[in-house]
C-alpha cells in the first residue's frame, strides 16, 4: 500500500476529518481513506460497504417507459425455452 503524506491541510478540513474519526471511532489516517473511497465511489457513504459496480449507475432509470418496453420485447425471444434443445 502506498504512503501520502497531505501538506498544509486547510484547519476546518483537519478538525471536519478528526470529528468523522472520533464519531466513527477510527484513527485519522483510517477517516481520511474512508472519505477518500466514499468520494470517488469505492465506498458507499450510506451503509459503508465497498461498492463492486459502479460504473452504470448514471444509466439506472433513464430509459423511458417506451425504450423499457421496447428493450423487454427485444429480449422476449432470447427468453424463450426451446424444448429440443432440452431433450
Amino acid at each position: 500500500m502506498k504512503a501520502i503524506t497531505l501538506r498544509n491541510l486547510p484547519p476546518e478540513l483537519a478538525k471536519t476529518i478528526r470529528r468523522k474519526a472520533q464519531e466513527r471511532g477510527t484513527s485519522f489516517n483510517k477517516a481520511v481513506i474512508n472519505l477518500l473511497e466514499e468520494g470517488t465511489g469505492i465506498r458507499d457513504k450510506k451503509n459503508g460497504k465497498k461498492s463492486l459496480h459502479h460504473d452504470l449507475d448514471s444509466l439506472a432509470g433513464s430509459w423511458t417507459k417506451e425504450e423499457a418496453e421496447e428493450f423487454d420485447k427485444s429480449l422476449a425471444s432470447q427468453r424463450t425455452i426451446d424444448l429440443d434443445l432440452w431433450r
